[in-house]
């Protein structure tokens, strides 16, 4: 009898525990549907907010294309729940520039502040540098004119002379197969000016899109005639007051370009002996780094001047051989 009690214990126990299982089980299964029923309402709610800010923002969109360029946008509207700065950007700089914010008066008694932005090389675009600085000099120039100043800030853009004319030559390459010998100086020159208004056309939509409180009515380039002209005045002053001068010197001829170049455009290799290298303009690799040895002979034939160069082309131009008088080699 106390094992027939013990068994029917035992299986109440069973049962018991499945029947709490099963509960459980059950319990579960209703905080998940409420869980997802949670997450399909988040979802559905994000949804709704988002479709809101699009509409709101395609609105504010159509607002600022419905103002000319030039003239003042609308601000008497409601602000955005969000910040974007397209929209809240958009329209200004071309009416400050059509009013002539930026821009002084002549013959005021204010005092004078005048700076000229260094000008950006038209190789390129700008680049986070040129934000950095530009935004120091429009901080300045902004700060004089509200402090009373005639501020003018000149904007301009550089040729960059050689670096200009690599990029050209590149893109010449690049785009038709030629260089610019195969086009000639004139036509040349054209490709460099087209290349100029293309990319100091970006240069300058950059630093309009910057906010950079620039007087463009003065925009200028260096080769501009008027430029160019106080250049060769100021050399010119220069050299007559003794502070420049012309002379001969040893200069980095570029066998390529067909012209000097300065110490900044070279890049200097150390070789530790023999060793061919591709210089353009050569279809095969040229030796470097070997010392060369030849000799003059004397004219009343009574020896020989060994020279050891690793530059022994630079024979053909040689029109003297000079020695240390009191070298005991050429004492005779």
């Amino acid at each position: 009898k106390l094992k027939e009690k013990e068994a029917k214990k035992a299986k109440a126990d069973a049962k018991a525990a499945a029947q709490k299982k099963e509960a459980e089980k059950k319990a579960a299964g209703g905080a998940g549907g409420a869980n997802a029923a949670k997450k399909q309402a988040a979802a559905e709610e994000a949804a709704r907010k988002k479709a809101e800010s699009e509409a709101e923002l395609s609105a504010a969109l159509d607002a600022i294309r419905a103002t000319p360029d030039g003239e003042k946008k609308n601000v008497h509207t409601e602000m955005l729940k969000s910040y974007h700065p397209m929209i809240v950007e958009a329209k200004w700089y071309q009416w400050w520039e059509k009013c002539g914010y930026f821009t002084p008066k002549n013959g005021t008694n204010k005092p004078k502040f005048v700076i000229v932005i260094p000008p950006p090389n038209v190789t390129g675009v700008l680049h986070i540098g040129h934000a950095l600085t530009n935004s120091v000099q429009d901080t300045l120039t902004r700060w004089k004119r509200m402090s009373g100043y005639e501020a003018l800030w000149l904007p301009g853009t550089d040729h960059a002379g050689i670096a200009t004319q690599t990029v050209v030559e590149k893109k010449l390459m690049r785009e038709q197969g030629k260089t610019r010998h195969d086009l000639g100086r004139e036509k040349f020159l054209e490709e460099v000016w087209k290349w100029k208004e293309q990319s100091g056309n970006t240069i300058c939509s950059q630093l309009r899109r910057l906010g950079s409180s620039l007087d463009w009515t003065r925009e200028c380039f260096t080769m501009d005639d008027k430029l160019s002209k106080a250049v060769n005045e100021a050399f010119v002053r220069m050299h007559t007051d003794g502070l420049i001068y012309r002379d001969n010197r040893l200069v980095n001829w570029c066998c390529t370009l067909k012209t000097a170049i300065s110490d900044i455009e070279v890049d200097y290799v150390e070789l530790e002996g023999e060793t061919k290298l591709a210089v353009p303009g050569y279809s095969e690799k040229v030796e470097f780094g070997v010392i060369t040895s030849f000799a003059y002979p004397l004219e009343d034939g009574s020896g020989e001047i060994v020279v050891a160069t690793t530059r022994p082309e630079t024979m053909l131009g040689d029109s003297a051989v000079a020695v240390h008088p009191e070298d005991p080699r050429y004492k005779h």
